[in-house]
């Protein structure tokens, strides 16, 4: 059975206007995504801003309530689930948001965010809560004499360090890591990575990890997904979708990944024009507008998710065909 399973998932903002406030319309954030995870498994998530991955990432979580669809968690469909039932869920699902600072009450002790959700849970009592706190503090590779300070006496890598042991204090099954070194300077970043790829190994987590940074989904990542416009356009092993990219929005996305390697450079595949508006999405392929591979059916019937290859699915009426194996992208 998997840990995770997301169907058909649907997530629409009402826009309203008038004295009355009446909806005029929707902004469709998530249209129809699917997909699964093992446990122990990381799933990057990637696309240009405004795509929908973090709205995703918190609809699963039911932080944001879908408008449709399922998301079966341990073989248990969570959506609608009332904030009691969700309660026992939400110890195994936590997330990592991408602003350290801005994400943890700048009024609370280290010890008091990290314990916070030890005491949600009624997890022991005050001096058990303390040695967990403890434990997990110096699974991040932070120091005891940190529990009594608070988040602006830290810098922004020890902050995310304190948001994972946050997010890990309930030893959960599954976290969302929604662009978690992206506020970080660079030479953080890795720290960051290496500290996470060290915890999935010790505690076998699953994780959803959204990113702009192509470099790290590739490192970190077992299957990686694209997403544009509000759906997911191609799924694949990480090492299958850099290696022979299928949807031309992919092919140029990994192309603007910077390499110092002459083998794996090749020409920028720039494109043109607008992302269209999620409002009023085509009705037709959504990539269609700024395709350079566009034809007329691509323009009347929107395309079919097909799957070209184990475990391969794209979006796509013309697809990149087998011709390309052996290609590298960037």
């Amino acid at each position: 059975m998997k840990l995770l399973q997301v169907k058909n998932l649907k997530t629409y903002f009402p826009i309203r206007r008038g004295l009355f406030q009446h909806t005029v319309g929707y902004v469709q954030a998530v249209d129809d995504v699917s997909f699964s995870l093992e446990e122990g498994e990381t799933l990057g998530l990637v696309g240009e801003s405004g795509c929908g991955k973090t709205t995703t990432g918190r609809s699963v979580l039911q932080l944001i309530p879908p408008t449709e669809g399922e998301v079966w968690f341990q073989g248990k469909n969570i959506v609608g689930l009332s904030e009691k039932g969700l309660k026992p869920i939400r110890r195994n699902m936590q997330i990592v948001f991408q602003d350290p600072y801005g994400s943890m009450n700048p009024r609370m002790t280290i010890r008091a965010i990290v314990e916070e959700g030890l005491i949600v849970q009624n997890e022991g009592n005050a001096r058990e809560r303390y040695e967990k706190v403890r434990d997990v503090i110096h699974k991040v590779g932070l120091e005891d004499s940190c529990l009594d300070r608070y988040p602006h006496e830290f810098s922004g890598g020890q902050r995310q360090r304190v948001c994972i042991a946050r997010a890990l204090v309930l030893n959960p099954k599954f976290i969302v890591l929604d662009e978690p070194i992206s506020a970080l300077d660079v030479s953080i970043q890795s720290q960051i990575i290496n500290l996470l790829v060290k915890l999935r190994g010790e505690m076998g987590l699953a994780f959803l990890f959204i990113s702009h940074d192509l470099s790290v989904v590739e490192y970190l990542s077992d299957r990686v997904a694209v997403m544009y416009l509000g759906q997911i356009i191609e799924t694949a092993k990480s090492s299958t979708l850099y290696a022979r990219p299928a949807h031309p929005y992919t092919r140029a996305l990994l192309s603007s990944i910077p390499t110092m390697d002459a083998e794996r450079r090749q020409k920028r595949i720039l494109l043109h024009g607008d992302v269209p508006s999620p409002v009023n999405p085509p009705k037709y392929c959504r990539f269609c507008p700024r395709c350079p591979k566009a034809q007329a059916i691509c323009r009347e019937v929107p395309p079919p998710l097909v799957e070209i290859g184990a475990g391969h699915t794209v979006r796509c009426h013309f697809p990149e065909g087998e011709s390309n194996a052996g290609e590298h992208p960037c």
